[in-house]
């Protein structure tokens, strides 16, 4: 496994849409092991591949209840919102409230390629919004209020 280069806002990848994964192979398994190894390192609890600048579908979160893998994520229902801080480790030592859906479900394909679907509130589903968005070319910070610098 490997430490692999965190992009930064500004850099052209975090802005592009992601293209959807065809065929999971070693290639993107190996991919897979190294992006939680990245945010393992980083302390962070989500990581999508423009992240690492792989412009592509693939997804890894973390809250402290295991490692999720997500490939080709899709929304399929968002319900209620919530008014939270979030940061990213694209954007360091910002932070900023972020409006999201209280509740979502996602579909996706595990690492085997087999489908599965996920319903999460709190932590999770904003997580899982969050770094939905970076597939889309969206930063936290595109959407935030009251941006701020970490407190040190």
């Amino acid at each position: 496994m490997a430490i692999l280069d965190i992009k930064k806002a500004g850099e052209l990848v975090l802005k592009q849409q992601a293209q959807p994964i065809e065929r999971i192979d070693k290639t993107i398994r190996t991919l897979l092991d190294d992006m939680a190894e990245t945010m393992y390192k980083a302390n962070g609890v989500g990581l999508a591949a423009p992240q690492v600048g792989q412009s592509i579908q693939v997804v890894v979160i973390d809250i402290g209840e295991g490692l999720l893998e997500l490939i080709n994520p899709t929304i399929i229902r968002k319900e209620g919102t919530e008014i939270d801080t979030e940061g990213c480790l694209s954007v360091p030592e910002i932070y900023g409230e972020v409006e999201r859906a209280a509740k979502v479900s996602v579909e996706y394909l595990n690492r085997r390629g087999k489908r599965h679907r996920i319903t999460a509130t709190g932590l999770l589903a904003r997580c899982l919004q969050h770094e939905i968005d970076h597939l889309h070319g969206r930063l936290f910070i595109d959407i935030a209020n009251n941006l701020h610098k970490a407190q040190k």
